[in-house]
C-alpha cells in the first residue's frame, strides 16, 4: 500500500447483509427486531450517509439498495439493481453479479460525458458512488471459500476495481479529490456460512485510499463517520461510530472541530435516549447514568471550545473522545434500562413452565403423589381473583409507562402460568411429603446429580467436549439402577447408543466439504431400527399397537423421503444445477404436512417397558 492504509474492522452479531450495512452506512447497529422483517425492510426510519449525501449512486443487489433510498429524503439517491432472480446459489455463475455491476459503472460514466445534466450532478460536491458487490457472499455459500469459484471470483473483483479506479481517474481528469473504501459487512466460516460471532464472521478487511486518507484497526459503524467527513456532509443522525482521526489526512484544527462535532452528535443521542426513557418512566423508579450528569456534559463542552480557541487540539481530541465514551455508555445504559426487570420476568415464565409441566408428569407418570387418579378440586375463587388482581395490576404498570406491546407478553404470560402451577397445591404436597421420606444422602445425592447435570449443559454452550462427558455418564446409568437386572438388553443398547452419540460433539463443527455419507447413514441407522420397533408391535396383537404401527410406517417413509431430498439436491448442486422444484415443493409439503398431521395421529398412550411390557393410558 503505497497510496493509502488498511486494516480490520470489527462488526458484531447478527453478521447478515442488512444490519452490516446498516452499521457501515448509517453507522449504527441495528436492533433485533429487524428480524421479524427478514432485515430487508427498516423497522424504523433512519439516517444516513446516502441521506445526507448531495447525491448518491448506487448499483448492486435488489436486497441491499431499496432499503437506503426507501429512507432518503427526496429523490437524491439513485439505484440500479439487477434481477432478483440472477441471486442464484446453484445455476448460475455468480461473478456475472460483480461483472454486471462494473459494467453498468463504466457505462455510467460514459453516458454521462455525454448528457449535461448528468455531468453537472457528478461533478458536484459531497457525491457517492456505492458500488455493491454480491459474488463473493453467494459463490461463498454454493461453494465453500476454498472452492476455485471462490478465489476466481476474488481475482475478478481485484481486476474491476483497478478498472473503476482507472475510470474514475480518467473521468475527473486524477484531480486526487475522490477517497476509496473498500470493505465488508461480514465475513464467512469455511463453511460458506455467516450469521454468528465467530472472528471469521465478525472481521472483515478495511482498505482505504484516496483524497483525505492518511494512513488500522476499527468497527463497522466508525466507517460511516469516517465517509461523511471525507466529503464534508453531516454525520448520520443515528451514528453511534467514532471518527477514526488517524486516518484522516488533514489539519490539527480539521480533526479537533471533526472529532468535537462527533462528540456533540452521540451526546445528543444520548440526551434524547435519557429524555425517551425519563418521560416513560415513574419518577420514582428513574435511575440516570450517573457517569454523565448535566453538568458535566456542559464542563466538557465549554472546555473543548476553549481548547479550540487556544490552539490546544490534541487536548480536544482527548476530551471529545473522553465524552463519545462517556456517551456511548450512556445510550448502552439506556438502551438496556429494562433488561434486568424483562430478564426477571422470562426467568419467573420459563420457571413457572417448567413447574407446571413437571407437575403434571409426576401426577401423571410417577408414584410420588398419593392417589393420581382422584378428582381435581375445583380452584378456590380466592386464588382465581388473586392472580387477576395482579394481571390487572401489571397492565396498569405497564399503561403508565407507554410499554410497547411485547412488554405484555413478557410480563403478563407468568401470571396464568403460575396461576395452573398452584392450582396443583395437592400434588405440590405430596411431593414434598414424598422428598421428606427420602433419607438425607440419597436426596443430597439426587441434589448433586442435579447440579452436576445443570453445569454440563450450561458448559457445553462454551465447550462441545462437555456434551461427550455427560453422554458417557448417562451411558453408565443402567447399572447403576435395577434396570440392569431386569432388561439386560435394553440396558445394553441404551449404553451403546449413548456411547455412539458421545462421538459427534468431538467432530469438527464444520468443515470445507459436505460429508452426506454421514447423513445418509444416520438415516439408514434411524430406518434400521424402525424396522425392529415395527417388528416387534406387528408380533404383539393388541388393538392398541395399531395407531402406533401406523405413525411408524408413516415415519419411515418421511425418512426415506428425506434422504432422497437430500442426496438429490447434493448432486444437483454439486452439478451447478440449482435447486430442483420438485425438491422444493416436497420439502415445504413434508414441513407443513408433518407439522399438522403427525400430532393428530399420534396416540395419547403412554408405554412403559419393564420385565412386563404395561400400556397405561392418559387420555
Amino acid at each position: 500500500m503505497h497510496e493509502g492504509s488498511w486494516g480490520i474492522s470489527h462488526t458484531r452479531v447478527p453478521t447478515e447483509s442488512r444490519p452490516g450495512h446498516v452499521a457501515l452506512i448509517a453507522g449504527f447497529y441495528e436492533d433485533v427486531s429487524a428480524v421479524a422483517k427478514g432485515w430487508k425492510e427498516n423497522p424504523v426510519e433512519f439516517d444516513s450517509l446516502f441521506n445526507e449525501s448531495k447525491y448518491t449512486w448506487s448499483w448492486g443487489s435488489p436486497d441491499i439498495l431499496p432499503m437506503f433510498a426507501k429512507g432518503a429524503s427526496g429523490d437524491h439517491v439513485y439505484t440500479y439493481s439487477y434481477d432478483a432472480k440472477r441471486e442464484d446459489f446453484g445455476t448460475h455463475d455468480a461473478t456475472k453479479l460483480d461483472t454486471w455491476v462494473f459494467d453498468n459503472v463504466k457505462d455510467f460514466f460514459h453516458a454521462a460525458r455525454k448528457n449535461q445534466s448528468l455531468f453537472s450532478k457528478v461533478n458536484e460536491e459531497k457525491i457517492v458512488f456505492f458500488l455493491h458487490l454480491l459474488g463473493i457472499d453467494t459463490n461463498g455459500h454454493a461453494h465453500r471459500p476454498s472452492s476455485r469459484e471462490y478465489k476466481d471470483n476474488i481475482k475478478k473483483v481485484d481486476d474491476g476495481v483497478k478498472e473503476i479506479v482507472s475510470v474514475f481517474k480518467q473521468f475527473y481528469g486524477n484531480d486526487g479529490k475522490t477517497a476509496f473504501i473498500f470493505t465488508s459487512d461480514h465475513g464467512m466460516t469455511d463453511w460458506g456460512s455467516h450469521g454468528a460471532g465467530h472472528p471469521s464472521e465478525t472481521l472483515t478487511p478495511l482498505v482505504t485510499w484516496g483524497a483525505g486518507i492518511k494512513y488500522p484497526e476499527i468497527v463497522s459503524a466508525d466507517i460511516a463517520p469516517l465517509m461523511a467527513s471525507l466529503i464534508g456532509v453531516p454525520f448520520p443522525l443515528n451514528s453511534v461510530g467514532r471518527l477514526p482521526v488517524d486516518y484522516l489526512n488533514g489539519t490539527d484544527h480539521f480533526k479537533a472541530e471533526s472529532v468535537f462535532t462527533n462528540a456533540v452528535q452521540i451526546l445528543e443521542q444520548f440526551k434524547v435516549k435519557m429524555a425517551q426513557k425519563k418521560e416513560v418512566t415513574l419518577p420514582f423508579l428513574f435511575t440516570p447514568f450517573k457517569f454523565l450528569s448535566d453538568s458535566e456534559q456542559l464542563n466538557i463542552l465549554r472546555k473543548a471550545r476553549s481548547y479550540i480557541k487556544q490552539g490546544k487540539f490534541d487536548e480536544v481530541v482527548s476530551l471529545c473522545e473522553e465524552l463519545i465514551d462517556l456517551a456511548l455508555k450512556g445510550l448502552s445504559y439506556y438502551h438496556t434500562y429494562d433488561r434486568f426487570f424483562l430478564g426477571i420476568n422470562v426467568v419467573i415464565g420459563f420457571v413457572g413452565w417448567t413447574s407446571y409441566v413437571s407437575l403434571l408428569i409426576i401426577k401423571s407418570h410417577s408414584n410420588l403423589t398419593r392417589d393420581v387418579t382422584k378428582e381435581v378440586k375445583k380452584p378456590s375463587c380466592l386464588l382465581l381473583c388473586s392472580f387477576g388482581a395482579i394481571g390487572i395490576l401489571v397492565a396498569v404498570f405497564l399503561l403508565i409507562q407507554a410499554c410497547p406491546w411485547t412488554y405484555y407478553v413478557y410480563c403478563l404470560l407468568p401470571v396464568p402460568i403460575w396461576y395452573a402451577v398452584l392450582r396443583q397445591f395437592q400434588v405440590i404436597q405430596d411431593v414434598v411429603a414424598s422428598l421428606l421420606t427420602f433419607p438425607l444422602s440419597r436426596f443430597v445425592g439426587f441434589l448433586l446429580v442435579f447440579t452436576l447435570g445443570i453445569e454440563v449443559l450450561v458448559l457445553s454452550f462454551f465447550y462441545r467436549c462437555m456434551l461427550t462427558a455427560g453422554l458417557i455418564a448417562f451411558a453408565g446409568w443402567p447399572f447403576l439402577t435395577q434396570l440392569w437386572t431386569q432388561a439386560k438388553i435394553t440396558s445394553l443398547s441404551w449404553t451403546f447408543f449413548s456411547l455412539l452419540l458421545a462421538m459427534f460433539p468431538l467432530m469438527p463443527v464444520v468443515g470445507r466439504e459436505p460429508d452426506i455419507s454421514l447423513v445418509m447413514g444416520a438415516g439408514l441407522l434411524v430406518l434400521l431400527l424402525s424396522l425392529f420397533v415395527v417388528t416387534s408391535l406387528i408380533k404383539r396383537k393388541n388393538s392398541l399397537v395399531k395407531e402406533e404401527l401406523l405413525v411408524h410406517l408413516l415415519q419411515m417413509l418421511s425418512t426415506v423421503l428425506s434422504m432422497y431430498v437430500v442426496h438429490s439436491t447434493h448432486s444437483s448442486l454439486f452439478k451447478k444445477q440449482g435447486l430442483p422444484l420438485m425438491n422444493q415443493i416436497v420439502s415445504w409439503k413434508y414441513v407443513y404436512g408433518n407439522s399438522l398431521a403427525i400430532p393428530l395421529l399420534t396416540s395419547q398412550i403412554l408405554v412403559i417397558y419393564g420385565p412386563h411390557h404395561q400400556i397405561i393410558h392418559t387420555r
